[in-house]
Formats: structure tokens, C-alpha cells, sequence
């Protein structure tokens, strides 16, 4: 059977919720260069379009799930500052010491931005409901069981819908990405987790089978380049 043909569930580096330090940070900044790169962080902007539509007159509040070193809450701003959107992101992650990172480089220009360190798993890793939560590469790092008890969870704390942007799980992409990292990354959790991160990914059938395992309905999933799943749920 090939390694592709199902998710693997070994866990990455940066799973550890202690990791910290100057390989933390090493490995933050690659990834928002390969995410800036490859062009993934479309596919979250794109959706919250989808999701309000011409709507943009009156705030929207969004949830950063996995939020990192804050990358995507910083992209979200600027292109809704741009597209004439008034969006409140607050970035959420379980990793206190990433939260801090996040904190010192996100606030220094946007103040406006909040970062909480919480966990998905908890019920109230949100004490409001907000009107759209975005997890993007954040999918991946979990186990179908925990997914649904993830996508069950954000369900119950969303006003409008949902955008997850995460990765295709494909050959190509595995040993595109396995070669990249090991020709250019100084990091050895970017040359760990880069690729296990493929073999940890979903296929279209993953997806619609772990929606319908939450109960989620409504929903669209399409393919984008390079090698991203953009899943959009409405609830």
C-alpha cells in the first residue's frame, strides 16, 4: 500500500506545545516564507470573501485557529484593509510561548489584534462566539477522531462559517517539498515537519468524510495551487 494512500498520524516537531527558542523562531520565519511563496495564503483570504460576500460595510469578527507566529493574523488585516473589510482577528493558540512571539511581532503595528492562548479541544477556547474561524496548516497536526471533536467544536462557536486551508496529500508535493527543505532550510523542525506535514494531509474523500462525521452540511471544497485544500463551511 503506498505511504499516500492514508493520513499518517506521526507527530511533528512542533507539536510540542513547550518548543520554544531560536529553533522555534527559525522555523517560523521559513514558514512564512514557503507560505508567502507558494502562494497558500489565498486561499484563506479567498474564503472569508466567499463567506461575506459584498457584506463589508459592518465589522466581522474572525478566529485564527493555530495562529503560529501570527503570519496569517497579519495577512487577513492587510488584505482586508486593502478590500475595504473591517475584520477583528483574534489569533488562538495552545502554545504559550508562540503566543508570545505573536504578540511581539504582530502588536507592535496593529495593537488591534488579539492573541489568546487556548485549546481547540476546550469548549470554551473562545469565551464569544465570532462570525468566521480560519485554521490554516493547522488541519493536519491532528487525528480524524480529534478532528471531528475540532470541527464540532468550531461549529458550535461560529456565527457564519468557517475557512480551512491545509494541504494535499500527494507525491509531488511530498518530495517537492522534501527537497526544497533539505537544499535550503536551516531548520531542522522545517526539514522534519515540512514533509511529514504532506503525509499528514487529506484527499477530497478525507475531507467529506470527516464533514459528514461533524454533522456539517453545507459546505465547498476546491483545490488550489500548490497543492492546498480550501474547505468553506457554512453554518
Amino acid at each position: 500500500m503506498s505511504k499516500f494512500s492514508k493520513r499518517c498520524y506521526k507527530k511533528e516537531l512542533m507539536d510540542d506545545l513547550h518548543c520554544s527558542g531560536k529553533e522555534l523562531e527559525q522555523t517560523l520565519r521559513e514558514l512564512r516564507t514557503i507560505n508567502r511563496l507558494l502562494g497558500g495564503n489565498k486561499v484563506t483570504t479567498s474564503g472569508i470573501r466567499t463567506l461575506v460576500g459584498k457584506k463589508n460595510r459592518r465589522p466581522y469578527s474572525v478566529a485564527d485557529l493555530g495562529c503560529g507566529g501570527g503570519d496569517m493574523t497579519l495577512v487577513m488585516k492587510d488584505w482586508s484593509i486593502r478590500n475595504g473589510y473591517r475584520l477583528r482577528i483574534i489569533g488562538i493558540d495552545a502554545n504559550p510561548n508562540i503566543i508570545s512571539l505573536a504578540k511581539e511581532k504582530v502588536q507592535l503595528n496593529y495593537p488591534e489584534i488579539e492573541f489568546r492562548q487556548g485549546n481547540v479541544f476546550d469548549t470554551d477556547y473562545l469565551t464569544e462566539e465570532v462570525d468566521i474561524q480560519t485554521c490554516t496548516l493547522f488541519m493536519h497536526h491532528f487525528t480524524d477522531d480529534e478532528l471531528v471533536q475540532i470541527l464540532i467544536n468550531l461549529k458550535g462557536n461560529t456565527k457564519i462559517g468557517m475557512v480551512i486551508n491545509d494541504l494535499h496529500r500527494h507525491f509531488l508535493a511530498y518530495h517537492s517539498i522534501k527537497w526544497l527543505t533539505t537544499a535550503f532550510s536551516r531548520s531542522q523542525m522545517v526539514k522534519n515537519d515540512a514533509p511529514l506535514s504532506v503525509l499528514r494531509a487529506f484527499s477530497r474523500e478525507d475531507w467529506k468524510r470527516l464533514l459528514r462525521a461533524a454533522g456539517i452540511e453545507k459546505y465547498k471544497i476546491s483545490w488550489h495551487w500548490a497543492f492546498r485544500w480550501q474547505v468553506i463551511c457554512w453554518v
